[in-house]
């Protein structure tokens, strides 16, 4: 059997980001089965490159989905491959499916869904796609199951048919299986990648950590239960890590291969553990890599000083932090955990600029069920945060309902709020925007509180430029910053054309939308 991997394209930017997912599929059926990757981020028609592998062989097209700007691309590819080549098995994974299996299920042209971490599911189902035996009872996949009924059966109780001893017309009934989430695969544990698989070089960017950057996984999952985050219903409350030493010897390695001198980890929280953190800084020191990774700010305030000294020592330059509210309130319907809190958020300002690293905090704005005071809170707060540390960088959401049973989700529903029911309608413009979290869908949150939140955004924006965008130099730094401190400084957000224009002007980019 020939496997096909491919990574829709995922940004409008032209950035080839190292499609991560598809080196950890590879490297469990390397050696087992052939196989190829395709990158739609760096290949200019992949429906084609796609085309010509199926033609030599291939019989399976795995493809990793976010919901977004892929899930569009995975939609219209894989419908244009199913019709064009009907015997092609398509499996989908990744974060869209693993919430919304049964939507995927409602167009034809996916024929599996491996749910959750599927490293070690794919392997079981693709072993037996290649033998022919039962898939039913793998642990993480989804399926349509096909029965047998004879016309007019009913149901019992136990659920199973009863169907009469006269014979009667049989008719086909299918419905979607999921099967229970699978156990978390430890990275620990997986084999290396398969970088020979790829042009490594073309992955290499010039980024606002270093002119050579790559991104590396080293843990999966998060040990909390925050309502308003997908990662809650494929980990449930799992952190697994690779240890401190096998993520240095990969750093050493993109190093000597690659020159490589700065790393993107893209873990949910790569700082859950302190003493693997304070290890794996230390062993990176002879490297000179300045590095980002992703963290939670009670965890991150419980370090010790010696810890925080052998971060910055080892280059860390950033980290990435849920704050998402000013409000104790709002930070509690989140399920954020007793120990976080709006103080707590001001603290660790304070301590990353003492250490000059910065800080980079995400609020999620207009929470039901009083998005109005939940937007106004905030904004007042953040400019307290921005008081304490004027280099924090602000990364502002509207709140986006997850499939996740809560205090938040279930206001939401209250309100109104529905996830479309078709794929079709997920790739609507509208539900797009929703995936990136700037959706008119969310019924609570009216049209002049949206429009409020960006006005602030675009003057708090101007009036503190991002330390990200490289190419910003201190003249239009200074002229961004003249230009909208009235504003800032007399509260008035409304309108903001001119910045809007001088913005445009100046190509401003932001790292919600483009990264580093």
């Amino acid at each position: 059997m020939k496997i096909i991997f491919y990574n829709p394209k995922s940004n409008a930017s032209g950035k080839r980001i190292l499609p991560m997912s598809l080196l950890a599929l590879g490297a469990v059926v390397e050696g087992k089965y052939d196989y190829a990757i395709v990158d739609g981020n760096a290949v200019d028609d992949p429906v084609a490159a796609i085309r010509e592998h199926i033609r030599a062989g291939a019989s399976l097209l795995a493809v990793t989905v976010m919901p977004g700007p892929q899930l569009s691309q995975a939609v219209s590819h894989c419908r244009a491959l199913k019709d064009k080549f009907p015997r092609l098995t398509i499996v989908w994974g990744g974060y869209f499916p693993t919430q919304h299996a049964d939507v995927c299920f409602k167009s034809p042209f996916v024929d599996f869904v491996v749910r959750g971490h599927g490293e070690l599911v794919f392997r079981a189902l693709v072993d037996a796609l290649a033998t022919g035996s039962d898939y039913q009872g793998i642990p993480g996949l989804a399926f349509r199951h096909q029965s047998v009924i004879a016309s007019g059966a009913k149901r019992s109780p136990n659920r199973e048919l009863e169907i009469a001893s006269s014979p009667r017309p049989l008719l086909a009934m299918t419905s979607v299986a999921q099967n229970p989430m699978a156990p978390i695969p430890h990275p620990e544990h997986l084999p290396a990648w398969p970088y020979h698989r790829l042009d490594m070089p073309q992955y290499v960017r010039n980024t606002f950590l270093g002119s050579r950057t790559l991104p590396h996984h080293s843990s999966y999952g998060c040990p909390f239960f925050c309502n308003f985050c997908a990662v809650v219903n494929m980990v449930n409350g799992r952190w697994l890590p690779q240890s401190a030493a096998r993520v240095a010897e990969i750093a050493r390695m993109y190093v000597e291969q690659w020159g490589v001198n700065a790393i993107e980890f893209y873990d949910n929280n790569f700082f859950t553990h302190e003493a693997r953190t304070a290890d794996f800084a230390e062993r990176i020191l002879p490297l000179h890599l300045a590095w980002w990774g992703e963290g939670r700010i009670d965890t991150l305030l419980k370090y010790s000083e010696r810890s925080w000294q052998l971060m910055r020592e080892a280059g860390l330059k950033m980290v990435f932090m849920g704050a998402e509210s000013g409000s104790a309130e709002t930070l509690k319907l989140m399920d954020k955990g007793g120990t976080m809190s709006p103080d707590k958020t001001l603290e660790m300002a304070a301590k990353m600029r003492e250490y000059g690293i910065v800080p980079e905090f995400s609020f999620v704005l207009g929470s039901p069920p009083d998005p109005e005071r939940d937007v106004r809170h905030t904004i007042e707060f953040i400019r307290r945060v921005k008081r304490v540390n004027p280099r924090s960088e602000i990364i502002m959401y509207n709140y986006t309902p997850v499939p996740l049973a809560g205090d938040l989700y279930d206001a939401a529903r209250a309100e109104g709020f529905r996830f479309p029911e078709t794929l079709d309608e997920w790739v609507s413009n509208d539900w797009l925007e929703f995936s990136q979290r700037h959706s008119s869908q969310m019924p609570w949150l009216r049209e002049r509180l949206r429009q409020d939140i960006r006005d602030f955004e675009r003057v708090l924006n101007a009036y503190y430029p991002t330390t990200t965008d490289a190419r910003l130099t201190d003249g239009w730094r200074a002229l961004l910053r003249g230009v909208s401190s009235w504003r800032y400084a007399s509260r008035v957000y409304a309108f903001p054309l001119e910045l809007r224009a001088l913005q445009k002007l100046v190509h401003y980019q932001r790292p919600e939308t483009s990264g580093f």
